[in-house]
């Protein structure tokens, strides 16, 4: 499995001059109520994010000492969608915790060819489970997906040892024609406009 280790730096400066000298501000929570505001080399970071999801695990060096955890929470400017701020929370490997998971189709190119189209109606999963043992994202394949077909918990072939905490019955996504897809967006297109 691939280590992936991020760099912080001591951070007492507010996070506005932060961001001004080219870094990204952030905090690491420890166990209980310790936190240590940190900054982030702003290519290392977005390269961890675009490769390994927003819940992304990896291994933090602050001075000589190197922790393991994850991403909690990411802040993105309103306008521009770049990261201003990062939490990560340190955990032991083997500490079971709650995540939200990102949701990643893949195949949709087969489905494209069959005019059909993926309609997602939540695209995080909440699990519980131990830390190492939580993958980054869940990857379904909707390649032999037909139309109607929806896409549930059964599709994500997680390790047994992850419990996903929505309902059973969640709908995440929905096989649609293309067609279908179009017209609802131009109702809703036209809804807005009446408003």
């Amino acid at each position: 499995m691939e280590v992936t280790i991020l760099k912080a730096m001591d951070r007492s400066e507010k996070p506005k001059k932060v961001r001004d000298a080219g870094f990204i501000p952030g905090v690491l929570n420890g166990p209980g109520t310790t936190s240590a505001s940190v900054q982030f080399e702003t290519k290392a970071l977005n390269k961890i994010v675009m490769k390994h999801g927003m819940n992304a695990k990896i291994w933090v060096e602050a001075g000589t000492e190197k922790k393991f955890g994850f991403i909690k929470e990411l802040q993105t400017h309103p306008v521009e969608r770049k990261i201003i701020h990062v939490a990560i929370q340190l955990v032991s490997k083997d500490q079971e915790v709650k995540m939200q998971l990102p949701i990643t189709f893949q195949g949709l190119g087969e489905l494209e060819q069959k005019f059909l189209h993926v309609h997602v109606n939540k695209a995080e999963v909440e699990v519980f489970g131990k830390t190492a043992l939580i993958p980054d994202m869940l990857v379904v394949d909707v390649s032999g997906k037909e139309l109607d077909e929806t896409i549930t918990a059964s599709d994500f072939h997680l390790p047994v040892e992850i419990r996903i905490l929505d309902s059973e019955l969640e709908v995440y996504a929905s096989i649609k024609a293309v067609r279908e897809v179009l017209v609802a967006e131009a109702a809703a297109e036209e809804d807005k406009t009446a408003e």
